[in-house]
């Protein structure tokens, strides 16, 4: 497999992954702002869709054809890292995987150097090729399927990719609460150390 193809199957798991955390949730539960500055689900996978269609459209002069009016000058900030109520679940889901078909189809159609640029950022970092968008797209999807992965645990405790994650280690409930009141008592002890 060569980079290319190496670096667009990370990007591809991850957005993967990232949409499944909508899975059997309910309207509120992935609307529902879980962080003093209102991160949600739904919100996450649109702000995803929304910057990685400006990331392999705009920049390489492949226009999709889709208006974000959520990017406009009049928007409000940060009006795509959340679903307003008129804004349906399947309209987000829906853009991402416009957002997801288009990216492809330029991350297939152009070679790892061919120039791009993105005109909002600054004038010295503006000048990229598909290799640094294909490396931008892949952190930036993980940092948060990262966020996404905490918020689905705090709503409903689904940790990870699933009951079958084999990074996460089995454990009954009981052992959950018993390796949580563990860290928890470890936590407290280091910061009785620091004060003494």
């Amino acid at each position: 497999m060569d980079d290319k193809a190496t670096l667009h199957r990370y990007l591809r798991t991850r957005r993967g992954q990232l949409l499944a955390k909508l899975d059997g949730l309910g309207e509120y539960e992935c609307r529902r702002p879980m962080t003093p500055t209102g991160t949600n689900l739904l919100g996450l996978v649109k702000h995803v869709a929304s910057v990685e269609l400006g990331y392999f459209s705009d920049v390489f002069g492949r226009p999709s054809g889709r208006d974000l009016p959520w990017f406009d000058d009049a928007a409000e900030p940060d009006a795509d890292m959340w679903a307003t109520a008129g804004e349906t679940r399947d309209e987000i889901v829906e853009l991402h995987r416009f957002s997801a078909a288009h990216s492809d189809a330029t991350i297939e159609s152009l070679p790892l150097d061919a120039p791009g640029v993105v005109p909002w950022w600054p004038e010295e970092r503006r000048h990229v090729t598909l290799q640094q968008m294909l490396v931008h797209m892949c952190a930036e999807t993980a940092q948060h399927l990262g966020h996404a992965d905490i918020l689905r645990e705090l709503i409903d405790g689904a940790a990870g990719q699933g009951p079958n994650d084999p990074n996460l280690p089995a454990r009954s409930a009981a052992g959950q609460s018993a390796h949580f009141d563990r860290l928890e008592a470890a936590a407290r002890e280091a910061a009785a150390h620091a004060t003494t």
